[in-house]
């Protein structure tokens, strides 16, 4: 992190969202367990850790001592947005969380979610929003266009702006990894060969824009000035950190799930066992 800059930012302990991950946690929980018992212990808990660790890090990027600083540097505004897009979501996606969070539920509750999840219009407009090139144009809008210099004063200037941008970078990152990690619902139909390219293409305007923070020799943002009171210099040397610790980050992260998927291309083909696991699990929810 560059030097020489004083950090004076603020931070007060957000009882609203800690007390909504906690319910999600608990609700989640109850649900693993009930599935758990069902399929006879065929969901790993490393489900469940993966499902907390996503929320845990949910709380760190907007809930922590962390929030008191994204107005003063840009490379806090930087590891808010990997967290909650590039790592927070796929770890929920990895938890396989519909499934638990509805047998979570009171039943009336539950019953009442999947009634509305199988009027038409909601499965279509459910199969759209999971189609994977409106996953990935999500995904890149909200990168990009969060990062627009005209734009990302505004949201520092507003509270109710900011959070939207919070909300929209976990939602855009749910929604980037759907395709590539494909929990239940997901009907499975995406090739291995496909999720790479997915990947890949993805990293593009990644790199230009980090790229772009990285080499220019102007301030993107100018007005870090004013909000953290720093120089010209360190503002500039800010900048240009955060788009290497955005280059290096997304380019290891998305590299993993390709890195298994190639693996899973040179091994035996196992898709079928798993998608009748599921099957046969969502079979034993009838009774919500």
């Amino acid at each position: 992190m560059p030097a020489h800059i004083h950090l004076n930012g603020q931070w007060h302990f957000p009882i609203a969202l800690t007390l909504t991950l906690f319910i999600a946690a608990a609700v989640y929980l109850r649900g693993w367990w009930e599935l758990r018992s069902i399929s006879r212990g065929d969901i790993a808990p490393m489900r469940a850790g993966s499902f907390g660790a996503g929320l845990f890090l949910i709380w760190i990027a907007i809930g922590s001592p962390l929030t008191g600083l994204d107005r003063e540097l840009l490379t806090v505004h930087m590891i808010q947005h990997l967290l909650l897009m590039t790592i927070a979501a796929p770890l929920l996606l990895l938890g396989e969380p519909l499934m638990p969070l509805l047998l979570g539920l009171p039943h009336s509750l539950a019953q009442m979610a999947v009634t509305i999840s199988k009027r038409p219009l909601v499965r279509r407009f459910g199969e759209l929003l999971a189609h994977p090139v409106v996953c990935w144009m999500t995904g890149i809008a909200v990168l990009v266009g969060w990062h627009i210099p005209a734009v990302l004063p505004l949201a520092m200037h507003s509270p109710s702006l900011h959070a939207f941008e919070y909300a929209s970078f976990l939602v855009a990152g749910l929604l980037f990894w759907w395709p590539v990690i494909q929990p239940w619902p997901a009907k499975l139909r995406r090739t291995r060969w496909g999720i790479l390219l997915y990947l890949f293409l993805a990293t593009l305007p990644c790199d230009i824009l980090s790229a772009a923070l990285v080499f220019s020799d102007r301030v993107a943002y100018p007005v870090y000035y004013a909000t953290s009171h720093q120089t010209r210099m360190t503002v500039l040397a800010d900048q240009q950190f955060a788009g290497a610790l955005m280059w290096t980050s997304v380019t290891l992260i998305y590299f993993i799930p390709a890195a298994v998927l190639t693996l899973q291309l040179l091994g035996p083909q196992n898709r079928g066992q798993v998608a009748a696991r599921g099957n046969s699990v969502a079979a034993r929810m009838e009774f919500i």
